[in-house]
């Protein structure tokens, strides 16, 4: 299947360290459903849909996936064109600047094509509004010139899907969320599910590892394949220049604490995130604007990176008033607690 656009596609540029990476990374990554490990709720209903789709001989409904960084989404739309057996276009949504772009996009795309629009909550309202006809009407509506002199037509488009990536739901608006038939939220993967990608992944970059070695990695990835992969890199880097090559329990343990991650799986930006909220707030509530300015890390990378996993493993709680450690920060740093739940002072 042809692929139109790829942020992987062969460069004629002399390969850098980074892009070398960039191709490792995109190597490791599934391309049919069946090798997509973890989300099996998911990966089932993704496999009813595109099968009723090609039953019918028309484009799957539109695609809506979300969920923190680095859990497949990205994967999965790749995944959704090679199923379908249609070209994918890619593009990043604070790229598209005005309609003309998104009608160049759009009036190249076949029957059943697959557009996959990463960061779609950051389309400006003007794109998103012109993006609301070609997804419901198969059209999209263009104006030339100004005042009597105007002449407005209609172009019309090949019945396509859209597939939409977005790490911020509640930043998208309704008339955009009702446009989507298919809702696919993606969840931390479990510590077992992320174990069978690092030994797939082993067995593609030609790491000789251990079972338990895997599952080390796995526990300490923050529930994403994205990361289990990078440590697998990284640990597999120490083990040949510091070992023999072979990538055992040992191994892994030594090359985790080199790399900062710690047993919970928190890495140096996590507990600093943490340490803040309790040695310079006093445990909180914080505001995310004061945390951010304190840190001196952007707003969105707080909120879409490195909150989402605090949330759910318990170390952190948000309220009205701002973000506050839970006990479980307090234990896991070694801190004592000076202050009550809610801030007050013992």
């Amino acid at each position: 299947m042809p692929i139109s656009s790829s942020p992987t596609d062969p460069s004629p540029l002399a390969p850098t360290a980074e892009r070398t990476e960039a191709l490792e990374e995109a190597s490791l990554r599934p391309t049919r459903l069946r090798d997509f490990v973890g989300q099996p709720a998911l990966v089932e209903n993704l496999e009813v849909y595109v099968k009723a789709a090609l039953a019918r001989g028309g484009a799957l409904d539109h695609v809506l996936l979300f969920g923190p960084p680095g859990l497949g989404k990205t994967t999965l739309a790749f995944i959704l064109a090679q199923e379908l057996r249609k070209e994918i276009t890619v593009a990043h949504a604070p790229a598209i600047e005005h309609k003309g772009q998104l009608a160049a996009l759009l009036t190249k795309l076949g029957p059943g094509d697959v557009l996959f629009i990463d960061e779609i909550h950051r389309l400006s309202a003007v794109v998103e509004e012109n993006l609301y006809t070609a997804m419901e009407d198969f059209r999209i509506d263009m104006v030339q010139g100004d005042g009597p002199m105007a002449t407005a037509w209609t172009i019309p488009l090949s019945p396509f899907t859209l597939v939409g990536a977005t790490t911020r739901t509640g930043l998208l608006t309704g008339p955009m969320l009702s446009r989507f038939g298919i809702d696919a939220r993606l969840d931390y993967y479990s510590p077992d599910s992320l174990a069978r990608i690092v030994k797939r992944s082993a067995t593609i970059l030609d790491v000789r590892l251990t079972d338990p070695a895997a599952m080390e990695i796995a526990r300490r990835a923050r529930g994403t394949p994205r990361i289990a992969n990078r440590l697998l890199r990284r640990a597999r880097d120490f083990a040949e220049v510091l070992g023999d090559g072979t990538l055992d329990h040992d191994a892994a343990k030594e090359a985790l604490a080199r790399l900062e991650v710690d047993e919970a799986g928190l890495d140096e930006l996590n507990r600093r995130f943490l340490r803040v909220i309790i040695e310079t707030y006093g445990g909180g509530p914080v505001g995310i604007e004061a945390l951010a300015a304190t840190l001196s890390e952007p707003r969105d990378t707080l909120e879409d990176v490195i909150e989402p996993f605090l949330l759910q493993q318990g170390f952190l709680a948000r309220t009205a008033r701002g973000r506050l450690a839970t006990d479980r920060a307090y234990e896991h740093l070694a801190l004592k607690r000076t202050r009550g739940p809610q801030g007050q002072l013992f």
